[in-house]
């Protein structure tokens, strides 16, 4: 095998039938693409990416994505989180050294924000995993135990994520805030080891899975973007969706 087959860098995109606010939703279509496709499509648009694979639990999910020409693989039923149905994936192929996960319900994720991702985890060697945050100035969201905060350090590496809002401010204006977005970079080894670790309080806690890999000293890069890629939990996020694709 080459060097280059050994150093390949995947997006894997888990992808579930079930679902509590939207069941199906990886399935259902808009502009003639399920979603599933639209963000299969828009990840195989990325230059430095060498391949795009969907991994879902589900025969229905499955067979879609053989319609429209992706790599897709079965995984199993009892996975906790998409870390762990991807990690499964990971496991399968030693010519994949880097990984991007990218969720299954993300139509509007660009492909730039991918290139940074995985940017951060492949040139910067001592990063374990990489991802990305937008500054947020609305207090409503600062405040949203739905959108989960970052505090990063001066080279970038995050020092805790949380759902409540952080910093704390004892003087007002003197720090920015930063609004996480649910895309990860890892390198193989850095994936298997968060995925093979028992939870940590801090994850039980806020329900953060990275909080795990922060609590077990693990590096987390982090660079900062300005665009929203709004994901898609309810109908009415998908009829919004629908309506921009379908003008």
């Amino acid at each position: 095998m080459s060097i280059a087959m050994e150093k390949q860098t995947a997006v894997i995109i888990p992808a579930r039938y079930g679902s509590s606010r939207l069941e199906g939703k990886p399935l259902l279509k808009a502009g003639g693409k399920y979603i599933i496709e639209w963000v299969w499509s828009k990840c195989s648009k990325c230059n430095m990416i060498d391949r795009v694979i969907v991994a879902t639990d589900d025969d229905r999910i499955y067979n879609a994505c053989k319609e429209f020409g992706a790599e897709v693989e079965m995984t199993s039923k009892e996975h906790k989180s998409g870390s762990d149905r991807i990690a499964e994936v990971a496991k399968r192929h030693p010519e994949i050294a880097y990984i991007i996960n990218v969720q299954g319900d993300e139509p509007l994720i660009e492909p730039d924000n991918i290139e940074l991702v995985r940017q951060g985890v492949v040139d910067d060697k001592s990063a374990d995993i990489s991802t990305l945050v937008r500054e947020i100035t609305d207090m409503e969201e600062v405040n949203n135990p739905n959108l989960v905060k970052c505090i990063f350090d001066v080279n970038n590496f995050a020092m805790y994520f949380s759902r409540s809002k952080i910093p704390y401010e004892r003087n007002e204006g003197k720090s920015k805030f930063y609004g996480h977005l649910g895309i990860y970079g890892y390198k193989k080894d850095a994936l298997f080891k968060m995925t093979s670790l028992p939870q940590t309080t801090y994850e039980m806690a806020e329900s953060l899975e990275q909080l795990r890999a922060l609590q077990n000293g693990m590096k987390i890069k982090v660079s900062v973007v300005e665009n929203v890629p709004v994901g898609i939990d309810t109908i009415e996020d998908f009829n919004k969706f629908k309506a921009m694709v379908e003008v």
